[in-house]
């Protein structure tokens, strides 16, 4: 009978401390995985609610083949003529070889990303996806595809806009930039590389970032690639509030770091292009730069801020207004401008022929001014697109020029006038086949397999169409002296 009494009560001690401990459990904060767990973001609902507004977009461009350069060909004959004795190879001793007429073709140019606007068609990406394309080509997620009409596009910015002949269309809904905040997820939906319709996800690193004059960029650590421009950049409420503009890289993919354009910015841009097809900007005709902490304790200024004017375009605005070298900008329109970058996007988003007040501090006295805007002079069309997705303006060598041991550029008007060209490519680096057959840096190639190039692009597009099963020959300059080059290719 005791026994039992005491395995009742030790049941009981059992039970009270298993109710104790569960009773405490529930009291104590989740643990980290379960917390972590529970706030992770599921981006499924986002993809399928924004995913349907967003578009590739290829760009074909004209080229022109087979034009040929007879004053080339002639000063060639008589370098051969005067220095081996004999005719260049290849070349009728009378005459020169009879050449195709130039012939204009299309080829694709570029892959890129946008969103709809709007139902009726209008779509939004960046100005350089779209520019110097001769044809530009949207394909919706439904696998329908339009041609599009650009409606207009402004490179300081980076904004294009694109109509296709479509109704009906599913369309972004456009969210509020000033509530973005740092660390929040955000997710991108592009084509990198021509893969459409990828989804990619990371946080918001960085918000005002200056890396132009008019744009205050969304830093992301996103993953941007080439063909990502132009997609937008979504909030967790389906809310585009950037488009994926840029990358920061040292290889020409993505390494961590992308900006987008806010989307307010853009909008401000898309209505001009919209009704005008043009962006109208103020400018007031001078030259700033940073007010430095020495220079402010220094005058009286008291904080390093404003725009330092270094120097006033004579007959502008700013000299009509009376501003000075010398003077410190610190407000426009009532605005408070904390750094040189801020004075631009004030003034560039300001009407022509707007009457401005500017408060200026000049030797140890504030004063207001009045200022009339003038009107920036619009961008002259590009010849050529160049690909903004990186930073540093090179674009990653093609495996065709690699396989040469040639590294390439584009090379500069000032150096083509120098040496009084009309065309060619500048080496950078020459190795393996190229460095055998004896091409170095500094070289500046005329023509590959008889054909003229005044382009990377070109050279890449002729290069694709020789025997490589064969030598490829190489018309390159080095300083005064041009010669020829048989490189190897590797296979």
């Amino acid at each position: 009978m005791m026994l039992k009494f005491e395995r009742n009560k030790l049941r009981a001690c059992v039970m009270a401390c298993a109710l104790a401990v569960v009773s405490t459990t529930a009291l104590l904060p989740p643990s980290p995985a379960f917390a972590q767990a529970r706030i992770l973001p599921d981006f499924t609902d986002l993809v399928d609610q924004v995913g349907p507004a967003v578009v590739n977009i290829r760009t074909v461009e004209k080229v022109t083949q087979g034009s040929g350069n007879p004053e080339m060909d002639e000063e060639m004959q008589e370098f051969f003529r005067r220095f081996f004795g004999q005719p260049m190879p290849g070349v009728p001793r009378q005459g020169r070889p009879n050449r195709p007429a130039p012939q204009e073709e299309e080829r694709p140019r570029g892959v890129g990303s946008g969103f709809i606007l709007s139902s009726d068609g209008f779509v939004m990406t960046n100005a350089h996806v779209v520019d110097g394309a001769s044809e530009v080509l949207v394909t919706l997620p439904d696998k329908r595809e339009f041609k599009a009409r650009i409606v207009g596009a402004d490179k300081r910015t980076d904004v294009a806009v694109v109509k296709i002949d479509a109704t009906g269309l599913p369309a972004v809904k456009v969210g509020d930039v000033s509530k973005l905040r740092v660390g929040e997820w955000v997710m991108a939906i592009g084509s990198p590389f021509g893969l459409e319709n990828t989804v990619t996800a990371g946080i918001v690193s960085a918000k005002q970032r200056d890396t132009g004059d008019y744009l205050p960029f969304i830093q992301t650590d996103v993953a941007i690639n080439p063909g990502n421009s132009g997609g937008p950049l979504i909030n967790m409420r389906g809310e585009v509030v950037g488009i994926n503009s840029q990358i920061y890289s040292r290889s020409g993919g993505f390494m961590g770091i992308s900006f987008s354009i806010p989307i307010d910015e853009a909008i401000r841009v898309s209505d001009q292009l919209r009704a005008f097809g043009r962006v109208s900007r103020g400018r007031i005709g001078v030259q700033i730069d940073q007010v430095t902490k020495d220079v402010a304790e220094s005058i009286g200024l008291g904080k390093a801020q404003g725009a330092l004017v270094r120097g006033v375009e004579a007959g502008s605005p700013g000299e009509k207004a009376g501003i000075e070298p010398g003077d410190i900008i610190t407000k426009f329109d009532g605005k408070s401008i904390e750094k040189p970058s801020d004075l631009p996007r004030l003034v560039g988003n300001t009407k022509p022929g707007t009457k401005s007040s500017v408060t200026v501090f000049r030797r140890g006295n504030t004063r207001d001014l009045n200022v009339t805007i003038a009107e920036i002079e619009p961008d002259k069309p590009a010849k050529r697109a160049s690909d903004r997705d990186e930073p540093t303006g090179k674009a990653p060598a093609s495996a065709a020029a690699k396989s040469m041991g040639l590294a390439l550029s584009d090379l500069p008007d000032s150096q083509r006038r120098e040496l009084k060209l009309k065309g060619g490519v500048k080496v950078d680096a020459a190795t393996d086949a190229a460095a055998r057959a004896g091409l170095r840096e500094g070289d500046v190639i005329l023509a590959i397999s008889n054909t003229e190039v005044s382009s990377v692009k070109e050279f890449e597009a002729a290069l694709a169409k020789a025997d490589r099963s064969k030598p490829i020959s190489l018309l390159f300059r080095r300083g005064d002296w041009a010669q020829y080059a048989l490189v190897r290719p590797a296979r």
